[in-house]
């Protein structure tokens, strides 16, 4: 029962009264209480690229992003505002009982208002049943998104050399862990 409840909600994640009070009370929710996660499919990979393309100097390809969706232990999520716009996406690879934050980003418009929060909380609840640790890395650069994964509980385990292309050369990443499993 468990997984098949699981399996409903990786299909959509999605609250109807939410939307119904935002519309006959609208002060009653928060913006960031309607986004809604579903998954990615080819159809929303012109506006993936665009968000990618606003965020990082040297994004993600659509090659790349095809390959995540055949990839067997890749899942991937758009992240919707009410009227279907796409302010986000996420990417979350799982095996070997270990899951790792392939990608998550907002587009500019959208940052610090909940949705990256969002997208990382869903890709925790994804991952816990799946997996012992949620990993990831992120640059130095981006104080705002370690300040959130701090927040998360997510926890510094070290750095990757010249993992990131930057301007001017590389640049390090920071490695960062999870623990899905409660300790005793």
């Amino acid at each position: 029962m468990w997984k098949l409840l699981h399996k409903l909600k990786d299909a959509v994640v999605y609250d109807a009264d939410r939307e119904f009070y935002a519309k006959v009370f609208p002060d009653s929710v928060e913006s960031k209480d309607l986004l809604r996660l579903r998954k990615m499919d080819h159809g929303d990979l012109p506006s993936v690229l665009k968000i990618e393309n606003l965020n990082y100097d040297f994004p993600w390809s659509e090659g790349v992003f095809k390959d995540c969706f055949r990839a067997m232990n890749y899942v991937n999520w758009v992240c919707e505002a009410p009227g279907d716009a796409i302010v986000g996406y996420c990417i979350i690879s799982v095996m070997a009982g270990e899951a790792h934050v392939m990608n998550i980003s907002v587009s500019p418009e959208f940052q610090r208002q909940g949705a990256g929060r969002k997208m990382l909380n869903h890709l925790i609840e994804y991952a816990r049943p799946r997996a012992e640790k949620l990993f990831l890395e992120v640059r130095p650069s981006n104080p705002g998104a370690i300040n959130l994964y701090r927040q998360t509980g997510f926890r510094e385990i070290g750095v990757r050399k010249g993992y990131y292309p930057a301007k001017g050369g590389r640049e390090d990443a920071i490695m960062f862990e999870l623990d899905l499993v409660p300790m005793l």
